[in-house]
């Protein structure tokens, strides 16, 4: 047999040419194995996920008994933790865990500012990871404005604008929050109620300052109790003084009543629970 018919040969072809039926078994064999391989590290990864998404989940679980269960510290001390951490709803309970910490009595000053400036850190990280995210909005904008008591009224006022803003995205998102309603209220409270000084200031710094009305923020403490009743204590309080800065004390009463009658189960209630007697004590609940 020729060259030309081993070319023809069929059986040339697989057996005769043995170097080259050898090459081609081992390079199938090799691809086989990086198939394989290929699958088990696929599989691994999505193993590996697929427990970080439950490892969060577990965690947030936690930290959301422990906030429900009003254990401030342990909260605070179980997200520390994962303050590296890349999840957007991790971050913003952090934030909220961080001025929860700063909001207590045994908390001193210069820890105080501390943690109010490392919350808005956290709910800043958590809005850029998830800009979708109601609560990092909602977080964000009340970080803000605490961080506006230690940097003078005119970053005050010109927080005010940003923090509307992300007030109103937080209500947008999520129309059934009664916190951001809530929060919406307290905005247009605090501007109603703007001493006079502080409004000269603000003409002159801004051609537009922000400014609310006692009528617009009774609106949205109303419709937080209407999304969910009886939802905050301090809801309830400032419905009642709302009333009273519209010279209504017979509904003020009404509320200032259920403000002082709210189950305890914060510092925060019990500060209201004292103001709402106070109030009480000052006026007839007669019209």
């Amino acid at each position: 047999m020729d060259a030309r018919d081993q070319m023809r040969d069929p059986c040339y072809k697989v057996v005769g040419n043995g170097g080259a039926f050898k090459r081609s078994l081992l390079l199938s064999a090799l691809s086989y194995l990086g198939f394989e391989t290929y699958q088990v590290i696929s599989q691994a990864a999505l193993v590996c996920a697929a427990a970080t998404v439950f490892r969060v989940e577990e965690i947030l679980e936690q930290a959301d008994y422990l906030y429900e269960s009003g254990e401030t510290e342990k909260l605070y001390q179980l997200l520390t933790q994962y303050k590296e951490s890349e999840d957007a709803e991790l971050l913003w309970r952090l934030a909220r865990a961080s001025r929860d910490i700063a909001q207590l009595s045994g908390t001193s000053e210069e820890e105080k500012k501390l943690l109010v400036y490392e919350a808005l850190e956290y709910a800043k990280r958590a809005l850029e990871k998830n800009e979708s995210s109601f609560a990092a909005h909602k977080w964000y904008a009340i970080c803000i404005s605490d961080v506006g008591d230690y940097e003078g009224i005119k970053a005050k006022i010109a927080n005010a604008y940003t923090i509307k803003e992300h007030f109103e995205k937080a209500i947008e998102l999520n129309p059934k929050d009664a916190t951001s309603i809530h929060l919406m209220g307290i905005w247009c409270y605090t501007f109603a109620e703007m001493p006079w000084y502080q409004r000269r200031i603000a003409k002159v710094l801004f051609a537009a300052p922000p400014s609310s009305t006692y009528e617009e923020a009774l609106g949205y403490f109303h419709r937080a109790e209407q999304v969910d009743p009886n939802f905050y204590s301090k809801n309830l309080l400032l419905l009642g003084k709302t009333y009273l800065k519209l010279h209504n004390k017979k509904l003020a009463a009404f509320w200032l009543m259920k403000a002082k009658d709210h189950p305890a189960h914060t510092e925060e209630d019990k500060q209201v629970q004292t103001e709402a007697a106070q109030l009480l004590t000052g006026f007839s609940d007669k019209s």
